[in-house]
């Protein structure tokens, strides 16, 4: 597998290798000891979520407080998402940042956001289906939810039309806000909290 990091620090993305033959293909979607070895990641899975959208399904920006913090290691298994990172920890070189990746269920693609930084993304096929393999378990009260149309963030969607999105993500403050609030957290020199 090939682990590149993106422009925010400590962002990754992974494409593995396949190996086709004429029953299919196998690939290795996710190996904590070549995340280690490749970018000095520590990842160890507590927990393995799914969320499953129609067509042009806005979801996000969300990241965990710290603590608990929480990485999260992105992949869509089934359809096509357009997926952001947008770096959220205060004092980081990239604040208020975003990288966008289109992640695929042909192409296996992935990417590693570790705590501090949100993650959100658009669906563009019915039925996408994402995988979130999570470092900690999920802890009430410790979310952060970021609009993800904040004016100052002007993330490049690119929605046809009006996406769909939750009530709680369109009324969910701006980063200016959650900075007044003091819920995000500190960029350090490893490039996590």
């Amino acid at each position: 597998m090939r682990i590149e990091e993106m422009k925010i620090p400590g962002t990754f993305l992974i494409t593995p290798d396949h190996i086709p033959d004429e029953r299919g293909t196998f690939y290795e979607s996710m190996r904590s000891d070549a995340l280690e070895r490749a970018a000095g990641v520590v990842f160890r899975p507590e927990q393995i979520n799914y969320s499953v959208s129609r067509r042009h399904t806005l979801r996000g920006i969300h990241s965990v407080r710290i603590p608990p913090g929480q990485a999260k290691y992105v992949t869509c298994v089934r359809g096509v998402l357009r997926d952001f990172v947008v770096d959220l920890r205060i004092g980081s070189p990239t604040f208020g940042e975003h990288q966008v990746n289109e992640l695929d269920a042909d192409s296996g693609r992935s990417v590693y956001v570790p705590e501090g930084v949100g993650h959100g993304f658009l669906t563009l096929t019915d039925d996408a289906c994402i995988c979130y393999i999570v470092s900690t378990t999920y802890v009430p009260g410790t979310q952060i939810d970021i609009n993800p149309l904040d004016p100052e963030l002007d993330l490049p969607w690119n929605c046809p039309g009006t996406p769909l999105i939750s009530e709680k993500d369109a009324n969910a403050p701006t980063v200016a806000e959650a900075v007044q609030a003091g819920i995000l957290s500190r960029f350090t020199k490893a490039g996590t909290p």
